[in-house]
């Protein structure tokens, strides 16, 4: 073993912020795609996301095993998260929503000057695409 392999290198407060703020992105972003997919969930799906969370180039970027990649781990998990309990906050502080809209998509009837455009996707599409039923609005 050389002496060089010994050397540990810390990270500064601000690399170790950005790996944070770049995990916490990251995992927002993860928490969206599969809230508002298009299908059923496929194996397919799980390896990209492990690509993408554990690929090539987040490791070029946060070497395994450093505090910059369990930065990257922890603003990841809080990203990811976060979303969850945004979302939650909303529904929670919402008249038309509650916790049912999380099961299948529940909420109270719209009044008469109120309306959802036929292009906007519905919080309940994944359960509605597990029982067949795209594209149609609850």
């Amino acid at each position: 073993m050389s002496e060089n392999a010994s050397v540990v290198q810390h990270a500064s407060v601000i690399q170790l912020l950005g790996a944070g703020g770049f995990g916490a992105i990251v995992g927002w972003y993860v928490y969206y795609i599969n809230r508002y997919r298009r299908g059923d969930v496929q194996l397919t799906d799980l390896v990209t996301l492990v690509g993408v969370l554990g690929g090539g180039a987040v490791l070029a970027l946060f070497p395994a095993r450093t505090d910059l990649f369990g930065a990257y781990g922890i603003g990841l998990f809080l990203g990811f998260f976060s979303y969850l309990l945004v979302l939650a906050s909303l529904v929670n502080n919402s008249v038309n929503f509650d916790s049912d809209w999380f099961l299948d998509g529940r909420r109270r009837k719209l009044g008469e000057d109120w309306e959802i455009p036929g292009e906007v996707r519905g919080g309940g599409a994944a359960m509605e695409a597990a029982k067949g039923t795209t594209g149609t609005r609850g």
